[in-house]
C-alpha cells in the first residue's frame, strides 16, 4: 500500500530535477499526477520517464491562462485535487545597483505571483484534508551576494504558508514550504567552480543533495505522515543554513 494511494496531485515545473523526482515518487506511492512544463518536448520526456498515472499539461505558471488550462484538464480528467506541489520557479543573480526592472519582474512573477495563483486556482478542487507544498529556498535565510531579489521572491512563500495555514484551517488543508539547499541538478552543474566551493564549504558532509532527497521530503509533506506539520518550512540543505 502506497502513502498516496488514490490521491490526485499537481506538480508544476516538473520536467526535470527535484520536481520531476517528486512527481515520479508520488506515482510510485499510488498517486495520479498532473505535471507542467514550459517546453512541450521536455514535458513529453518527463511523462515518458514517469511512465504511468501521469498527465502532462504544457504551460508557464507565471501565465494565469496557462494555469486555467491546467486546472480545466484536472477537472475534466479527475475532478478533484489532494496535493499541490507548486514547484515552478527560476533563479537569477544581480548585485544591488545592477538590478533591472525586468529581472525583478521575472523573478517575482514566477516565484511569488505564479505560486500564489497556482495555489489559489487549485482551491475549488482541493479536497478537505489536502496538502499544499511550495518550493522555497534557503537563500532567504542567508545573506548571499547577488541573490537579494531571488531570495525576496522565495521569502514571500514563507509568509504565504503562515497566512494560508490559518485561512484554510476549517478545511484542514495544510500548507508548508520545502526549502532546498544546494542540490545536484543541471542548474548547480552550471555554476562557476568558486560558487560550488562556497556551498560545499558550509555543508558538513561536503556533498550536494540529491533530487531524490527532496522528493522524499515532498512525499512526507504530501502524505498523512506529516498530518501535524502545518505552516512550517522544512529545509533540506545538508545543514548549510542551519549551522
Amino acid at each position: 500500500m502506497g502513502k498516496l494511494d488514490g490521491k490526485v496531485a499537481v506538480v508544476t515545473g516538473a520536467t526535470s530535477g527535484m520536481a520531476m523526482a517528486s512527481a515520479k515518487l508520488f506515482v510510485e506511492e499510488g498517486a495520479y499526477v498532473f505535471i507542467t512544463g514550459r517546453q512541450q518536448d521536455n514535458l513529453d520526456k518527463a511523462v515518458e520517464a514517469i511512465g504511468r498515472n501521469v498527465t502532462g499539461v504544457q504551460g508557464d505558471s507565471a501565465k494565469l491562462t496557462d494555469l486555467d488550462r491546467l486546472y480545466e484538464t484536472v477537472k475534466r480528467e479527475k475532478g478533484h485535487i489532494d496535493v499541490v506541489f507548486a514547484s515552478a520557479g527560476h533563479g537569477g543573480r544581480a548585485m544591488l545597483g545592477e538590478i533591472t526592472e525586468d529581472q525583478f519582474d521575472s523573478l517575482f512573477s514566477l516565484n511569488s505571483r505564479g505560486t500564489l495563483f497556482t495555489v489559489q486556482k487549485a482551491l475549488p478542487m482541493m479536497r478537505n484534508g489536502g496538502s499544499i507544498i511550495m518550493n522555497g529556498s534557503i537563500a532567504h535565510l542567508k545573506g548571499m551576494p547577488g541573490l537579494s531579489v531571488y531570495a525576496g521572491s522565495k521569502a514571500a512563500l514563507r509568509s504565504f504558508a503562515r497566512s494560508w495555514a490559518v485561512e484554510l484551517a476549517e478545511r484542514r488543508i495544510r500548507v508548508n514550504v520545502l526549502s532546498p539547499g544546494p542540490i545536484a541538478t543541471n542548474a548547480m552543474a552550471n555554476l562557476p567552480a568558486e560558487a560550488k566551493e562556497y556551498f560545499l564549504s558550509g555543508i558538513p558532509r561536503k556533498e550536494f543533495g540529491r533530487s531524490e532527497e527532496i522528493a522524499a521530503t515532498a512525499l512526507f509533506l504530501a502524505s498523512d505522515d506529516s498530518s501535524f506539520v502545518n505552516g512550517s518550512e522544512i529545509c533540506v540543505d545538508g545543514g548549510l543554513a542551519q549551522i
